[in-house]
């Protein structure tokens, strides 16, 4: 009986589903009219007095569903209405519901929910995104003792390359080499035979980063490593590493500018944001007051 009962509940669901894919906008045309008239409307689900409607399941089911997708979908939608359901109506039998406060929640929820959305709307279709180099400068200049670095930082070439790799003895040469051909050279030794590798250029890394699952990693007093070496080469079983130091910085001192200036550049499109956000809000009061559509009457 167990199992001709879920056939038959599936069987309801599945056609359930037919009917909000087929009559999904027709639903939302309707809606409205059918809220002020619950007797005409169609439930699915009901817990005690309360009535999940068919009308209410428009949109949980995204377009280009597959029908078994579509059936699933929906029946976790009323199974989850269901428990929370029986869950409210026992929390109304045990405890003190302030129904005042509840509603006042329920309000700032639905707020959060539509002003979110229109205020996304409203940034991505008015911000500027452009952050010139001036405007990161200022702010870095601006806000230094906001920079100090919590690790060490490198500018520099590491490489790590099986041992069983050919012409290995040339690769320090070509890590100090200034030629353009050697260049290429090494980056296309490090295409074709190394496990990891970072070539020199203008970027800042993070040493412990840079050197992670290497015997570099382990090194127990960095900073000092760091100001006594500015080549090393070193191995393991499996792997040799060699690693070329062009500048560092120690942490607790202020970061490089190259270093943070993608932060800062997010900073300074995060405040505008903001900016927007509050501007967004100021201007729709503002002109609602001007409009009078909203009184506040005495107490």
């Amino acid at each position: 009986m167990r199992k001709l009962k879920l056939i038959s509940v599936v069987g309801k669901v599945a056609s359930l589903v037919i009917a909000i894919a087929v009559s999904g906008c027709e639903f939302i045309r309707m809606k409205n009219e059918q809220a002020e008239a619950s007797d005409t409307r169609k439930a699915v689900a009901r817990v005690h007095n309360s009535f999940l409607y068919q009308d209410e399941l428009v949109g949980i089911i995204p377009a280009g569903t597959l029908r078994e997708d579509s059936v699933a979908r929906v029946t976790v939608y009323i199974n989850s209405w269901i428990r929370k359901q029986l869950v409210i109506n026992e929390a109304m039998k045990n405890i003190d519901i302030n129904e005042a406060e509840v509603e006042r929640k329920v309000l700032d929820y639905r707020y959060s929910l539509i002003g979110y959305e229109y205020q996304n709307y409203y940034i991505k279709k008015n911000l500027d995104d452009s952050v010139s180099e001036r405007e990161i400068q200022e702010y870095y200049k601006e806000g230094l003792d906001n920079f100090i670095l919590k690790q060490n930082i490198i500018q520099g070439t590491f490489i790590k390359v099986p041992k069983e790799a050919p012409r290995t003895k040339r690769i320090k040469e070509l890590m100090y080499s200034k030629k353009e051909k050697d260049i290429t050279e090494l980056r296309s030794y490090c295409l074709s035979f190394s496990a990891a590798y970072h070539l020199s250029d203008s970027s800042w890394i993070e040493f412990d980063k840079l050197v992670v699952n290497s015997p570099l990693a382990e090194i127990p007093n960095k900073i000092q490593f760091l100001r006594s070496y500015n080549f090393y080469e070193t191995s393991d079983e499996e792997f040799l590493y060699f690693l070329k130091i062009d500048a560092y910085k120690i942490s607790d001192n202020v970061s490089p500018l190259e270093f943070v200036k993608e932060d800062i550049k997010n900073i300074i499109i995060n405040k505008r944001k903001v900016e927007l956000a509050r501007k967004l809000e100021d201007d729709v009061y503002e002109n609602a007051a001007k409009s009078k559509v909203f009184e506040v009457f005495d107490q």
